[in-house]
């Protein structure tokens, strides 16, 4: 079953998606008739965990978009646990060096490439053993994203992304700003150029660059700039801005501001 969002990537073919933290299978469903080539189900900042993440695995399945997890962390054993639950492409937050990097490679794949356990044949990933390949099939079926969002990341990226088997990086312009000495001001001047000169620098390495920005033009800046997938959006963003303005328009009011609602990011 091959990874066609990872062939996307490699392909240099671009891919928007819209990230999901209403850790909801119902809202995941509903934003998968929308038409985005990837989701991404947020386990970081969202109230998720393995049986709500797969919840939604399940009901994404009958759609095209296609599932990216984003653990909370990138620990070993609970990796294991959402590539058994069926997430075939991981994006792995605050991954500031190339050893680490080169771990989450070992942890994605099983023996003797790397230290992924065993157990295919009670996970729902092989269909429980009816995918009788999916062992000789699973190592280069995972997509595996990390995340750039500090600066001692940036002082390292190119050797993060030189790593086989770091399919792309993704930037945390939260994250990023704050690590800079710009908390809240994503869109600093120093902070755009460091995104910008990374984006350059993982599409050289050969790896697909990727950000989150809900501001259109910007979003299409990044494209340009080479950026593959981009998350142009967020379904809490969308719900709570489009409840603030319905909710205003009968109250003669303006909406109320908020991060949610306000923030290219």
């Amino acid at each position: 079953m091959p990874n066609a969002f990872k062939t996307a990537l490699r392909d240099g073919r671009p891919q928007i998606g819209l990230w999901l933290a209403l850790a909801s299978p119902y809202s995941s469903e509903i934003a998968a008739t929308a038409g985005f080539d990837w989701l991404l189900v947020d386990n970081e900042h969202a109230p998720n965990d393995v049986r709500s993440t797969l919840a939604q695995l399940q009901a994404l399945a009958a759609y095209p978009s296609h599932p990216v997890v984003r653990p909370v962390e990138g620990r070993t054993s609970l990796i294991k646990q959402y590539l058994d639950i069926g997430a075939t492409s991981l994006l792995v937050p605050m991954v500031d060096t190339a050893p680490q990097a080169q771990e989450l490679v070992e942890a994605v794949r099983y023996p003797p490439r790397g230290v992924r356990g065993v157990g295919s044949a009670i996970a729902r990933v092989s269909r429980w053993g009816q995918r009788g390949a999916y062992l000789d099939e699973a190592d280069d079926e995972v997509c595996l994203l990390v995340q750039a969002e500090s600066s001692r990341a940036i002082d390292n990226l190119d050797a993060i992304a030189a790593i086989d088997g770091i399919d792309g990086v993704f930037f945390g312009p939260a994250d990023l700003s704050a690590s800079m000495g710009f908390r809240g001001k994503p869109g600093a001047p120093e902070v755009q150029k460091a995104i910008e000169d990374g984006i350059r620098r993982v599409r050289a390495a050969g790896k697909a660059p990727g950000i989150l920005v809900s501001d259109v033009a910007l979003a299409h800046r990044y494209l340009e700039l080479g950026a593959l997938f981009v998350a142009v959006g967020t379904d809490v963003g969308l719900f709570a801005r489009g409840a603030r303005e319905l909710a205003a328009s009968f109250k003669d009011a303006a909406p109320t501001p908020g991060a949610a609602a306000g923030s290219p990011y």
